[in-house]
């Protein structure tokens, strides 16, 4: 490896002689040393399990190393503003998603980074469903009943979420918007809290991943009335989804996405998007991502920056309304 350098040198000299651009060249021999993947989330998570599956595939599409970096903490923000300052040559790059891309600069006072420009979106890589559950103590028996109890008795049912403004508030509020419902908010310290008191009764309904409720979805703890996203969860093929239930409402479910810091060379960016697209075509990525209920989604780096900053603007009206500041 140490000749790596030297070898460069020459390669730039003949490509010079030869009137190549130095930036085709680099392009072509990307990756040269490891590539730093960010996940903005510990160990064990569902963004940890996404990302390493993806740089795993990365390393071998490329021929080279992926090094994933956990950097939790405040709601993404510590890894964003670590990436944010980062030499955009594609030697760092971060697994983002949409509460990074479109919560954050609503939530907080001071975002230490511009969501929108201070990043280079490379590829959209997947959606994740949410379901829709009610507590069987509730007496809800299905997605109708829910939205007639609550037109029925304003503000009496309570859904959980894991925190205020999470993921898990806003689908529930923007749900509660859309249909003009009005329901309790009951925030809990992360979403295994939340979910356990939606089991106990403690609370009447919760919006949450469906990887995360599953399990008491299956051992019968809890109803499933809907499920977010543009199709159906082979799992779960009984259970409607939402855009089916409330014609007009906007399928958003969270996603995530692969970026790195802004100004990154295109043909770097060209590169790595390709490999990603590999990644969401293979076989067992796709059947690993399912059992996880991510949906690969296809697209181009111009795609998914158009997603965030319209999603930006949704729920930061959203979260206007609402009135919330995290600090």
């Amino acid at each position: 490896m140490h000749h790596g350098g030297i070898q460069r040198r020459s390669v730039l000299a003949l490509a010079a002689m030869a009137g190549i651009p130095a930036k085709a060249v680099f392009a072509q021999e990307f990756p040269t040393r490891p590539i730093k993947l960010v996940i903005p989330q510990g160990p064990g998570s569902g963004a940890d399990a996404t990302g390493r599956q993806l740089g795993e595939f990365l390393a071998r599409h490329l021929h080279g190393a992926v090094v994933v970096d956990n950097k939790p903490g405040a709601n993404g923000i510590l890894a964003s503003s670590s990436v944010a300052k980062e030499r955009p040559d594609g030697y760092t790059v971060f697994l983002t998603s949409v509460s990074i891309a479109s919560f954050n600069q609503h939530l907080y006072k001071k975002v230490p980074y511009d969501a929108l420009n201070d990043f280079t979106y490379i590829a959209p890589v997947a959606d994740a469903s949410f379901m829709v559950i009610a507590s069987k103590r509730s007496g809800i028996g299905n997605w109708a009943d829910f939205v007639d109890r609550a037109r029925r008795e304003p503000g009496k049912l309570t859904f959980a979420s894991g925190g205020l403004g999470n993921s898990t508030h806003l689908y529930m509020e923007k749900i509660a918007r859309d249909l003009k419902l009005d329901l309790r908010h009951i925030p809990y310290k992360g979403s295994g809290p939340a979910l356990l008191s939606v089991v106990s009764g403690e609370t009447d309904l919760m919006c949450v991943t469906t990887v995360t409720a599953l399990p008491q979805y299956e051992a019968g703890t809890v109803l499933a009335l809907a499920q977010s996203g543009e199709r159906r969860a082979s799992r779960m093929s009984g259970i409607p989804l939402i855009k089916e239930l409330a014609p007009g409402m906007p399928a958003l479910p969270g996603w995530y996405a692969l970026v790195g810091p802004a100004g990154m060379p295109p043909d770097v960016v060209g590169k790595l998007a390709l490999a990603v697209s590999a990644f969401l075509d293979d076989e067992q990525n796709k059947k690993k991502l399912n059992e996880q209920f991510l949906f690969p989604i296809p697209g181009s780096s111009e795609q998914i920056k158009l997603r965030a900053t319209q999603e930006s603007k949704i729920w930061g009206d959203l979260i206007k309304t609402l009135n919330i500041t995290l600090d």
